[in-house]
């Protein structure tokens, strides 16, 4: 029977705390909003349940609203603090009440308004002999300590006063004698369970040491106890007050201030909550959330608050209306006051600056060092607050929503539990102070504490709810962080404080669609790349999948995902920028600085990518085969000596190799022509960000204004919102740049790359140019006049010749104009070709480096002849073997950029009328450069939050291709040599 007892009895008590656990999850932490003032006169304001109650019969509220006295002509029996009293009036003879409220008396001189005895100015008012007898009209006795009025003199002693009501309770008297316990100016019976052993210690656990408190050791125990057994409010605020120092830290083991609290509220389980709220008992202050696991994500992510919050529009409502319940350290209430005006802010500043902490959407960060000397002199005693967010309801009336609190300092059983990564782990409190310099006072409360213990990390975090369109948001997190500073010398120390409000919102979604975008266009940019390389292996004659191959489509796969990861930063990037700034309601928050690391990280992929494509195409650049074939033919013959052998002979006349120089180092001009002016694209941004103000528009606040009061408080920049400013100009200003190129400069002032053509024909030399073994480009530059080494008068003859259509056209085929071709040359052509550009380049060894003899010399001449021989005499289908034909592109072959016909026995030339070897120039891979510039620009900028430094960098990177430009004309004349 007893073990079914005992059975029933554990059954019983898991089912309560079961019903308990699912109470706490269901309950929300909403409850009228009341100030002192708005309670009636025979109500008062409760500090612990911050609620109006009613006072007993015969009993009013008293002149600071928190408590209630006996009307006028009633005498207090007894007295416990708020409604726990009982009056009784006075009779007809004695209407008159004492100074302290608790016995009547006749008043010969009158009554006050508050059924006092009225003394006339200069008198005093005896109202009890030395004996502390209580007199008929007033006399000054001796005070006395009888049952009849238990009396002692006060500290000034000019009056008796009644016994501390504890000692009257305990012993009867107004000596605290054994076996009755004195402490804190209280007495109490040493019978009961209240616990015989407190530690008076304060835990200064960053520092790994504690100390005998003066404070814990004078009113630890009284206020416990005072607040156990008498429930008094202001012990049992103090004793809160006491945990609170000790950081809300709990240890089963030692019954410190917070198992003193606990042990209280454990034992009082039978009194009602307050507000329906299961962690807040009747009489004392709700100093925590229960210590469950699991329970602080329930209390942040599950209720949102009933308020919206939006930007904009006839409903804007744009301000955190936080207020604080404030308290001293002896646990008495001060007031209700806002947190406006720097409350909570230890760095000074102006008030509008202070206040921008709290305007919605507005990341604020706020950092300084103070000295030690300051905040001693500031902050002499602690003050407390407990927080609430001040909200309208739908009906208009108002109310307060309690602010969870999640102290870093907080150890249960000695571990850091809210130090950890796992929300599920943290146990959230309520009550914070900024400094306590008492609790670190050894001997002498007067004296200068040993440890002080400063609020150094404050930071409110506002979750927005997933998929809301409405601006709703889940209870306000206040993440707080103590340093224990020891003193040494106060005027010597400082330390660094900091305040910050951050904004945060789920940011699994966009992480979804960020993937999904990034595996759909990697697969794509996988297709791209094959493409690329099936083209490749088809240029260079080569159908066996090697290394080379590979690596080639490596590296066009790395041009390719750059542009995927630029695509995705620029268009994540646009949507922030875009939807919160421009939004009303509020539905989306920007990313935290945490969250923006993968998307900086892939801006820094698509930096690293780009360069890798950028280097690709300059080594490509620089390492074509290019030949100039000059068409000019000898005008006669001359005398000329032989040297050696003292005679003359005749000789052809030379043709000038200057024409051939010009034609070179034309090209090398145009090697580094853009379409865009790099110098005014950088200067431009630069202009529209600093200047004009569009950098503003990465600040974390919900403004959209290009200027900024300086006078303001100005909020840090969002790295994704900076990214998104600068891409967005940089590419409007580089697209506005080439199409003003392409419309109207090409057109109107200069074309170089038709003006190159140009040249070709006037000089009378065609450019063989080879990108690929077995692909290149042709220029056909053979003048249709047939010598283009000739004087003034004949150039201009033959020029107007042309212009009125007196000779033929300078196309390769006759009568048409088409001058520049794609060519896909067969194997046969590209050996030939080898075997004299062997010769050529002296066994693929620059002539430079090798032999500077006459013999060396003279044998690169003769193979330089010899190939312009060939290319000349393959242009003129002299060599039936290795003949080419003519025909246009097909459309698919256009887009993808490969041929699919492969040059078997014949070389092909395909009609090529948009001057595509300009591929192989700057002026034909803008996309590439821009691109390039684009993300340099930005890389710089986000490792160091600087237009200015960024802009001069990559201008600084830009001017390599001044030095590109020289190195590629002192090829072309050793090549030419």
């Amino acid at each position: 029977m007893a073990a079914s007892s005992n059975l029933s009895v554990g059954a019983m008590t898991a089912y309560l705390l079961l019903v308990l656990f699912h109470v706490s999850q269901a309950q929300t932490f909403s409850f009228p909003f009341r100030q002192p003032e708005t309670c009636g006169h025979t109500q008062y304001f409760d500090i612990s349940s911050l609620s109006c109650a009613r006072c007993g019969a015969n009993q009013r509220q008293d002149a600071q609203g928190t408590s209630c006295v006996c009307l006028p002509g009633f005498q207090m029996i007894s007295n416990n603090g708020g409604a726990d009293m009982i009056c009784k009036k006075c009779p007809e003879d004695m209407k008159g009440v004492t100074k302290d409220g608790w016995n009547c008396i006749s008043c010969p001189s009158g009554l006050t308004a508050e059924g006092k005895c009225h003394c006339p100015t200069g008198h005093i008012l005896v109202e009890r002999d030395v004996n502390g007898e209580l007199l008929s009209q007033a006399t000054c006795q001796l005070c006395d300590e009888n049952e009849n009025s238990f009396t002692v003199a006060n500290a000034l002693g000019n009056r008796c006063v009644r016994c501390e009501p504890t000692f009257i309770n305990t012993s009867r008297s107004c000596v605290c004698s054994e076996p009755n316990i004195l402490t804190g100016g209280l007495c109490f019976s040493s019978t009961g369970k209240f616990p015989p052993r407190v530690i008076s210690a304060a835990r200064y656990g960053e520092l790994g040491m504690s100390l005998t408190s003066e404070w814990f050791t004078k009113y630890l125990q009284s206020s416990a106890a005072a607040c156990w057994v008498y429930a008094n409010l202001t012990s049992c605020q103090a004793l809160g007050n006491m945990c609170v120092m000790n950081m809300n830290s709990y240890d089963t083991a030692t019954f410190d201030a917070c198992r003193l609290f606990q042990f209280v509220f454990e034992n009082t389980a039978g009194l009602r909550t307050v507000h329906s709220v299961s962690f807040w008992r009747q009489n004392l202050p709700w100093l925590f959330y229960g210590d469950q696991l699991g329970l602080a994500p329930q209390v942040l992510s599950t209720t949102p608050l009933p308020t919206n919050f939006s930007f904009k529009g006839t409903n804007q409502d744009t301000k955190l209306k936080f207020v604080a319940a404030s308290y001293d350290v002896r646990g008495n209430f001060l007031k209700w006051q806002t947190l406006e005006g720097g409350v909570l802010q230890l760095c000074p500043d102006t008030e509008i600056r202070l206040n921008a902490a709290y305007s919605f959407g507005t990341t604020y960060q706020q950092n300084c060092e103070i000295s030690i000397s300051k905040v001693l002199t500031d902050f002499p005693t602690p003050i407390f607050y407990d927080l609430y967010l001040e909200y309208t309801s739908e009906n208009q009336h108002q109310y307060i929503w309690a602010v969870p609190v999640l102290n870093l300092n907080l150890q249960y059983n000695k571990m850091f539990v809210n130090q950890d990564s796992n929300t599920g782990k943290w146990l959230l409190t309520r009550r914070i102070f900024l400094v306590d310099a008492l609790s670190g006072r050894e001997n002498d409360l007067g004296s200068q504490p040993r440890l002080i213990r400063i609020a150094t990390q404050i930071s409110l975090s506002i979750h927005l709810v997933p998929s809301t369109k409405n601006g709703n948001i889940f209870p306000p997190l206040m993440t707080i962080g103590y340093s224990d500073i020891d003193i040494k010398d106060p005027n010597s120390q400082s330390v660094k404080v900091s305040f910050s409000v951050k904004y945060e919102m789920n940011q699994e979604e966009a992480r979804i669609q960020t993937d999904i975008a990034l595996g759909v266009l990697g697969g794509l940019a996988v297709l791209s790349s094959l493409l690329k390389t099936a083209g490749w292996k088809r240029r260079i004659g080569s159908p066996v999948i090697d290394l080379q191959a590979v690596m080639k489509f490596l590296i066009y796969y790395a041009g390719d995902l750059a542009n995927v990861f630029l695509i995705i930063t620029v268009g994540t990037g646009l949507y922030w920028l875009i939807f919160f700034k421009a939004q009303k309601s509020v539905s989306v928050l920007l990313p935290m600085p945490a969250q923006e690391e993968r998307f900086v990280t892939y801006v820094g992929c698509a930096f690293a990518l780009k360069a890798l494509q950028f280097l690709h195409k300059l080594i490509s650049q620089i390492t074509i085969d290019i030949f100039f074939i000059d068409w000019e033919r000898p005008k006669g013959k001359v005398l000329k000596a032989v040297e050696g052998e003292g005679g003359v002979r005749s000789a052809t006349v030379p043709v000038s190799i200057w024409r051939t120089y010009f034609v070179a180092n034309e090209w090398n001009e145009i090697q580094t022509v853009r379409k865009i002016n790099p110098l005014f694209q950088v200067l431009t941004v630069l202009f529209f960000l600093e200047v004009v103000g569009f950098k503003n528009l990465a600040l974390m606040d919900p403004s959209s204004s290009l200027s900024r009061d300086p006078l303001n408080y100005i909020p840090p920049y969002s790295r994704i919102l900076r990214y998104a400013v600068s891409t967005a100009l940089w590419l409007v200003i580089g697209i506005i740049q080439i199409m003003f190129f392409a419309v109207f400069y090409e057109r109107f002032i200069e074309d170089k790359i038709r003006q190159f053509v140009d040249l070709c024909c006037m000089s009378n030399i065609s450019v063989f140019l080879l990108s690929h073994r077995c692909f290149g480009y042709y220029i056909h530059g053979r003048s249709v006049h047939g010598h283009a080494d000739t004087n003034m008068e004949e150039m201009n003859m033959n020029l107007k010749r042309e212009a009125e259509n007196l000779c033929s056209q300078r196309g390769l085929v006759p009568n048409t104009e088409g001058q520049t071709f794609q060519i896909a040359i067969s194997s046969q052509m590209r050996q030939h070709y080898d075997r004299i550009h062997e010769t050529l380049t002296r066994k693929n060894g620059p002539a430079r480096l090798l032999s500077s003899s006459a013999t060396t010399f003279e044998q690169s001449i003769k193979a330089y002849h010899t190939m312009n021989k060939f290319l000349g005499s393959f242009i003129d289908h002299v060599h039936k073997e290795m003949d080419y034909f003519i025909k246009d592109k097909l459309l698919l072959e256009r887009i993808l950029g490969m041929e699919f016909m492969e040059p078997m026995e014949k070389s092909i030339f395909y009609n090529d009328e948009v001057y595509s070897f300009s591929s192989v120039l700057y002026y034909g891979n803008e996309a590439t450069l821009l691109i390039y510039d684009l993300l340099f620009f930005c890389v710089v900028d986000l490792a160091c939050q600087n237009f200015i430094l960024a802009a001069f960098l990559t201008y600084l990177q830009q001017e390599k291709d001044f030095f590109y430009h020289l190195w590629i004309h002192y090829l072309f004349c050793e090549h030419i040599i």
